[in-house]
């Protein structure tokens, strides 16, 4: 068996545990706040199933989602429907961004840049944001560091009880820690259960690329944004003091 990249049953593990509206942090009334002034259209990078992008459509800002999982974007798709929402959802990894609006702000929640865990593709997703971004756009987004206990080989399970009675089971064994390109490698298992009998598996590979906190700084610059800001835990003006803290970015082109 392949792995997928946020497939079905990962979809639904997710959506079980990250509900739509759900603030982690602080996370999602820190972007109201950044956007309730927009007037131009704001793009959520890296969508997932509309856990941010939903109440700010709700709060009646113009939001477009971009994700690169059908299944992730399907999930979001009905998630807005039982709203009565809409909302434009395009299905692309950030590298190969070619979306035919700008955008006044494009945020990427959750940590989830960190995703994108090849530093060459990391480079040409920023180039494309900020290509995609209006003249004086900023790119928002927050980042975070991984927890030093890196128990190799060590597998840790999970039990998801789903609403519909199925239960789907998660196994997590980290397989790699490379200090020198700032990566870890974990490999998921998820097995749905019903009365039982084990119906479904999926196997996804699940990495992470972390930043310094200067050295993200240096990148945006790089890139070509002319003014960068950081910020801790969702708070202005808090300046990052501790690797425990989510480090907010806002980038202005």
């Amino acid at each position: 068996m392949s792995f997928s990249h946020y497939g079905k049953l990962c979809t639904e593990v997710y959506d079980l545990t990250k509900e739509v509206g759900q603030s982690f942090g602080g996370d999602i009334e820190f972007y109201q706040e950044k956007l309730k002034e927009c007037k131009g259209r704001i793009l959520e990078a890296m969508a997932g199933s509309g856990r941010v992008t939903i109440p700010l459509v709700e709060n009646g800002i113009v939001v477009d989602g971009v994700d690169d999982s059908p299944e992730m974007l399907a999930s979001c798709r009905h998630r807005l429907e039982e709203r009565g929402l809409k909302a434009e959802l395009y299905e692309s990894s950030l590298q190969n961004l070619d979306l035919p609006h700008q955008y006044e702000v494009i945020i990427i929640p959750g940590g989830s840049f960190l995703l994108i865990d090849d530093r060459n593709e990391s480079m040409e997703a920023l180039k494309k944001l900020y290509a995609h971004l209006e003249p004086g756009g900023r790119l928002i987004m927050d980042v975070f560091l991984p927890d030093t206990t890196f128990d190799i080989g060590k597998v840790h399970t999970s039990v998801f009880p789903l609403p519909g009675g199925d239960t789907i089971t998660m196994e997590s064994k980290l397989v790699e820690v490379d200090f020198f390109h700032q990566r870890k490698v974990t490999h998921l298992k998820y097995e749905k259960w019903r009365n039982g009998s084990l119906v479904e598996t999926e196997l996804q590979r699940f990495a992470l690329r972390w930043y310094g906190v200067e050295e993200l700084i240096l990148v945006l610059k790089e890139i070509g944004f002319s003014h960068v800001e950081i910020c801790a835990d969702f708070e202005e003006g808090e300046e990052p003091a501790s690797g425990n803290q989510k480090i907010i970015y806002i980038a202005e082109k």
